[in-house]
């Protein structure tokens, strides 16, 4: 297999560096390799279980010998860093790949030696090599993150929050914690805590309420009735916390908040209930947004926006650099801005993707029947927008339109009985009229029960109905009307030989549902 089909299967994007390993029982090898990659400006892969000629050989064991990498790699590489692995399974076989992103605190060693990539070799750095390194970290600024916090210790940390952390990172087995009694020797470990205060990433990560000192780590959600231009909020709603809690809170109140889709089984008693938005690719957006945005301005923020056709997840800072939208759609080795950050959420197993989550992201739209998303960039940061489906849209626009329509309508006359019958009004009008402007839920159960030319009684006896004339005038005709199926003896509709088959149009919105 040549190596760009390797990539491509292993959503590795274009022009990565990559390091291929027959097998992983030299973790002292790796560990150089890693080294290097660290200490160059772009990172890099290594994938366990293939040979030089690019031929997929496997890893018998990959879990278990996966978990001996992290802990290895945890023990001997210096300073503490974010490095993915994962297993992946391709032509059958398992692969271990370790995703390395460019390193933020160089030089990086591994078992106290310092390494550089040159090309396709790794090597032990120099003296020299090593004095410039330093020399050039000198005048660097130091991370917002790895400041000191304000926060006291003793009445700000929260421990709960600790040993919900200590709990993920042990049921994860990507770090050995041996003290894990006591709290602020796991915060040191995590690198969040040094001479006895917590870092504004520790305050972020563990403090009770870190938006006390730093405003910008609220997130704003609102969701709009039609559009951002008017002004009018069906929820508006303002979240604070430590940073995981506030990522949970986050992501259940946008999964309530967007849509549900009903699609009717066989037995017409039996629904089936799917969010407008893939869960997974929401999260990851999230996991994103918290992990990558710019914490240092404090002006801004994480905000996002729910519209009836689309849903905008919003945060301050810039593309990092050499990350660009076109890049995102392929696979990018991950440019971390919040390392510290962005290690705890990856201990805890939030971030299990990295460079590649904005894929998944797009092949869970993908799957869900959506338009794929988009990445842009303005002033004010980055927004990841995803888009509903095109029925979906007429669904909720309907709705929101009849909902809003009625509760005015029935408030106006200042009578619960008028409120109640506007309300119910303008739900009933809402509903029928963006359904009626996508595709009704039965004409989709008639469209799926197709299986070439089928009669009027077939279709029937498939679906279970025996009203003939309800048959006729909520599937039958719908579904015509709107081109969706057409007629055998189109010239003869009252045929006693009349039969209906699926057109392309339907044939495709079949396929989409």
């Amino acid at each position: 297999m040549k190596i760009d089909k390797i990539k491509e299967i292993l959503l590795l994007g274009e022009n990565q560096t990559i390091e291929f390993k027959s097998g992983c029982q030299d973790v002292t090898i790796i560990g150089q390799v890693i080294s290097g990659f660290l200490n160059t400006s772009s990172g890099g892969y290594v994938v366990c279980g293939i040979d030089d000629t690019g031929k997929i050989i496997g890893i018998d064991d990959a879990e278990a010998k996966l978990k001996t990498l992290e802990q290895t790699l945890d023990k001997d590489l210096l300073p503490k860093t974010l490095v993915s692995i994962q297993v992946q399974k391709v032509q059958g076989k398992d692969l271990i790949v370790l995703e390395v992103p460019a390193g933020k605190d160089q030089p990086y060693a591994f078992q106290n030696i310092i390494y550089l990539r040159e090309g396709q070799e790794t090597r032990r750095a120099d003296i020299g090599t090593i004095r410039d390194i330093i020399l050039r970290r000198q005048v660097e600024p130091e991370r917002w993150e790895r400041r000191f916090s304000s926060a006291d210790t003793d009445k700000d940390l929260d421990i709960k929050e600790v040993r919900s952390t200590i709990t993920a990172i042990n049921k994860t087995g990507r770090l050995q914690i041996s003290d894990s009694d006591n709290p602020i020797s796991v915060l040191e470990k995590l690198s969040v805590f040094k001479y006895g205060r917590l870092t504004n990433a520790g305050d972020v990560l563990f403090s009770t309420n870190p938006a006390m000192r730093y405003p910008q780590i609220r997130v704003r959600t609102a969701s709009y009735t039609t559009d951002k231009t008017d002004d009018k909020y069906r929820n508006l709603k303002s979240f604070e916390g430590p940073l995981v809690p506030l990522l949970e809170d986050v992501f259940g109140f946008v999964q309530r908040i967007t849509c549900t889709s009903s699609d009717f089984t066989a037995d017409p008693l039996k629904r089936l209930d799917a969010p407008q938005y893939p869960s997974s690719a929401i999260r990851e957006g999230l996991i994103n947004a918290f992990a990558h945005r710019d914490y240092s301005d404090f002006s801004g923020g994480i905000t996002i926006n729910i519209y009836s056709d689309r849903l905008e997840i919003e945060n301050t800072g810039q593309f990092p650099e050499g990350v660009t939208p076109d890049k995102l759609t392929k696979g990018h080795i991950s440019v971390l801005r919040n390392p510290d950050i962005a290690h705890v959420l990856y201990l805890r197993g939030f971030m299990e993707k990295m460079g590649r989550g904005s894929i998944l992201i797009q092949s869970a739209c993908a799957d869900h029947g959506l338009p794929l998303p988009q990445w842009s960039q303005n002033e004010r940061g980055v927004t990841l927008t995803f888009f509903a489906h095109p029925i979906t849209q007429g669904v909720t626009k309907g709705v929101t339109k009849g909902v809003t329509k009625g509760v005015t309508k029935g408030v106006t006359k200042g009578v619960t009985k008028g409120v109640t019958k506007g309300v119910t009004k303008g739900v009933t009008k809402g509903v029928t009229k963006g359904v009626t402007k996508g595709v009704t839920q039965k004409v989709m159960r008639l469209l799926k029960s197709f299986n070439g030319d089928m009669s009027r009684r077939d279709l029937q006896n498939i679906l279970n109905l025996k009203d003939e004339d309800h048959f006729r005038s909520a599937y039958l005709k719908p579904a015509i009307k709107q081109n969706l199926i057409s007629l055998t003896v189109p010239e003869k509709p009252n045929s006693s030989k009349q039969k209906y088959r699926i057109t392309k149009k339907g044939q495709s919105l079949r396929d989409q549902k």
